[in-house]
């Protein structure tokens, strides 16, 4: 068997759409075929790694699109990012009564698809794109890198997309930064002060979260961009809330994030809008922090039950 099989196969198709890639010290840089597809100048966002040790090529777009949305441009399947997909299929096949993922079964309660489609917006109308900066910053207020996010309009709604600058020595150079929380140096004083800390998808949710006077953060990325460097900032933290988007990234992500603050934090509780998919339009709905829903079952699942939550004004 080539051992190398994933690489060749993901690097190829990569070669073929998106053109040469640029090699890095770890990562191997190319535009991402989903947003970086429209022909006009991009810093390359999309980076693939091999990991040896599992058999498989990591796909990794910095920008937020999913790695099954990449794939599909490239006319590959998640089976093409493992060496030997055959064992990948075996070792399902051995548990074929495993329960659903928590998150899953979290969606299936509360009624929503397990998956989300992208609904056709139309035609793009003319008029300029909206562009918002999002910097996050080391401990000391330095800037470590910046999210930039592109709303466009179209005819039934507006399309999204964000890139990622980093903060060399030089200035400022494309590519991911490092795995900081937004508003760092805010979080950290809230973990002093034991001051309730709010966990949202986006920073366009912290936005508003912080609109309303909470001390709030996300990470960079998405609802895919969350590590346990993240969770480590955080270390220490007496209440922290998470607010998921209602649907299956959300709840995912949700559930992610929760996992690796269980041991780090003293209380955990997991909410979401009452109306709509996120915080900003739980507010654009006349509704108020406090009126936030728990999610059903992770939220009991992740809350100690010895604690009566209330969220803060």
């Amino acid at each position: 068997m080539d051992t190398n099989r994933s690489w060749d196969t993901i690097t190829s198709a990569l070669n073929r759409v998106s053109g040469p890639g640029r090699r890095g010290a770890d990562w191997t840089t190319y535009l991402c075929p989903v947003h970086e597809s429209d022909g006009r100048h991009h810093h390359p966002s999309l980076g693939v790694v091999y990991n040896r040790s599992r058999g498989r090529t990591v796909v990794r777009c910095f920008a937020g699109c999913s790695d099954e949305e990449v794939l599909e441009r490239l006319g590959l399947r998640v089976r093409d990012l493992f060496d030997n997909p055959q064992a990948q299929h075996s070792a399902r096949r051995q548990s074929p009564t495993a329960e659903p993922a928590l998150a899953d079964q979290a969606l299936q309660a509360a009624g929503l698809p397990l998956e989300v489609h992208r609904r056709d917006l139309g035609p793009r109308l003319p008029g300029p794109r909206r562009r918002t900066t999002y910097l996050y910053r080391w401990p000391n207020g330095h800037p470590a890198g910046c999210v930039i996010r592109v709303d466009t309009a179209h005819c039934y709604g507006h399309a999204k997309s964000f890139t990622q600058l980093r903060r060399t020595e030089k200035g400022w150079e494309p590519g991911g930064f490092a795995h900081l929380p937004f508003h760092l140096p805010e979080v950290l004083e809230a973990v002093r002060t034991g001051r309730d800390i709010f966990i949202c998808e986006g920073e366009a949710d912290v936005a508003t979260a912080t609109h309303a006077g909470l001390t709030a953060t996300c990470n960079a990325g998405g609802a895919q961009g969350w590590y346990p460097e993240h969770a480590e900032w955080l270390t220490g933290a007496h209440r922290v809330w998470i607010i998921a988007d209602r649907d299956a990234p959300g709840y995912r992500h949700a559930a992610k994030v929760a996992q690796s603050l269980t041991t780090l934090v003293d209380e955990l509780h997991i909410v979401q809008a009452r109306d709509g998919k996120d915080l900003t339009d739980h507010c654009n709905a006349g509704h108020h922090i406090p009126d936030l829903d728990p999610v059903p079952l992770l939220n009991a699942h992740f809350r100690d039950p010895g604690t009566t939550p209330h969220i803060p004004e």
